[in-house]
């Protein structure tokens, strides 16, 4: 038998006609990671306009509700529904722009080449590999004539590489994302290990300004260096709270223990235990002084705080503040935070997802916290469980990123059995 999109459907029936349906037609998938990689859209200026239109002409034959939104008109986000047979519904987001490239430092092509056993380009891996994995998955419930267990909503978004408010924070903002669970196809896999990410950190962005007298630099002993004022606070603030060990709630112990197994091999144990049993403090941008000869007047710094998830952001900000008020001559002039959030590591949602993944790769699949956080944070904020999940390589945002066929075929895979997994796990 021939579905109408020119491939033969597989004989098998049941739960797990749609996975047997991609790995019998893993070219069709490539061709569609090529389509989706073959247009450019790096952000800046993150344009996704053609790329949304691909992807509406590629759902077009197919029997599901489509819907384009966009807060800017350069940067559509498209709603795929797909119905089920429960009321319950599970979100799958990814997002289609990409970080910028160089050419000219890639040995294939950026815009999309398959060489052997690997797709090669501009977000093969981040991500719009795994965006071609969730389009299959939907294409393969349609030619099975397979009824999703459970209602789907996907999410291919706009802006999310800058932080950028035209995705999937339109979305939520216009009440879109109506959803009890939401998987991120983000990549998790770090040098053959893979995982679930069920956390990300909180963080705190402070910029400092340090205040002091000018005086020629051959007698600066007439002047108050704002350069060094501004350093020693910083050094102040890593002293005082970088060695702080955080107090940690028990139920998220399982995660921190988990995460440091993770980064261990990439980065030494001590110093991925270190990342989440203390503040982890980056000194990113320090400015100050206009001359060799002169002693500066002014200077600016912009630091960043990464906190385990459970620990409460405000009361740390408080303290960095009271800190900064005891340091001569420096002020904050400007701060951002957020509250690390995370899924427990037994829940349902990441019960399914780590079984699943477990399951087709046939290797652990840790459950692990992110080091930053991103639209996960978001979504979790808004009440939505979330986790993010794709096998993938360690070429993201690098020249001649790539992902193995075997690995976009496993992803839709995982994501077309996902909502039978999902839906036989216990409500906790």
């Amino acid at each position: 038998m021939v579905d109408d999109t020119g491939a033969a459907r597989p004989t098998t029936t049941g739960d797990d006609a749609p996975a047997e349906y991609v790995r019998a037609d893993r070219g069709a998938l490539v061709s569609l990671a090529l389509d989706l990689l073959a247009v450019d859209t790096s952000n800046p200026p993150g344009d996704t306009r053609e790329i949304a239109a691909v992807i509406e002409r590629f759902l077009d034959p197919l029997p599901v509700a489509v819907e384009r939104f966009a807060a800017d008109p350069a940067k559509p986000n498209l709603l795929v529904r797909v119905p089920g047979e429960s009321d319950r519904t599970l979100l799958y987001n990814g997002h289609l722009d990409t970080v910028t490239f160089d050419a000219d430092a890639w040995t294939r092509d950026p815009l999309g080449e398959c060489v052997e056993d690997r797709v090669y380009g501009r977000g093969a891996t981040d991500m719009k590999g795994a965006v071609a994995s969730m389009l299959f998955a939907i294409r393969a419930f349609a030619a099975t004539d397979t009824e999703p267990p459970v209602d789907l909503l996907f999410a291919f978004v706009s802006d999310e590489e800058v932080g950028g408010d035209a995705g999937l924070p339109a979305l939520l903002d216009a009440g879109l994302l109506d959803a009890d669970a939401c998987v991120i196809g983000e990549p998790t896999c770090e040098a053959g290990r893979h995982s679930v990410t069920v956390a990300d950190r909180g963080s705190i962005w402070l910029t400092l300004e340090a205040e002091g007298e000018a005086a020629h630099g051959s007698r600066p002993t007439l002047g108050v260096n704002a350069v060094d004022r501004l350093y020693d606070a910083v050094e102040t603030i890593r002293r005082r709270f970088g060695s702080e060990r955080l107090d940690i709630d028990a139920e998220l112990e399982p995660i921190v223990e988990e995460s440091v197994a993770y980064y261990a091999p990439s980065m030494g144990e001590a110093a991925a235990r270190d990342l989440f049993r203390y503040p982890s403090i980056n000194l990113g941008v320090f400015e100050g002084g206009d001359a060799v000869n002169a002693v500066p007047r002014s200077a600016r710094a912009e630091v960043d705080v990464r906190l385990t998830a459970g620990i409460h952001t405000p009361d740390v900000l408080a303290g960095i503040r009271e800190c900064v008020a005891d340091c001569e001559g420096i002020t904050v002039a400007d701060v951002s935070w957020s509250v690390g959030t995370a899924e427990a590591p037994d829940s349902p949602l990441v019960e399914a997802v780590a079984s699943t993944a477990a399951a087709v790769t046939g290797d652990r699949v840790f459950r692990r916290s992110a080091t930053g956080g991103g639209d996960a944070k978001k979504l979790r904020t808004a009440g939505i469980s979330t986790v993010e999940f794709a096998l993938g390589t360690d070429t993201p945002h690098a020249p001649d990123e790539y992902v193995p066929v075997d690995t976009l075929v496993d992803n839709a895979v995982v994501y077309a059995r996902l909502p039978a997994a999902w839906l036989s796990e216990p409500d906790p």
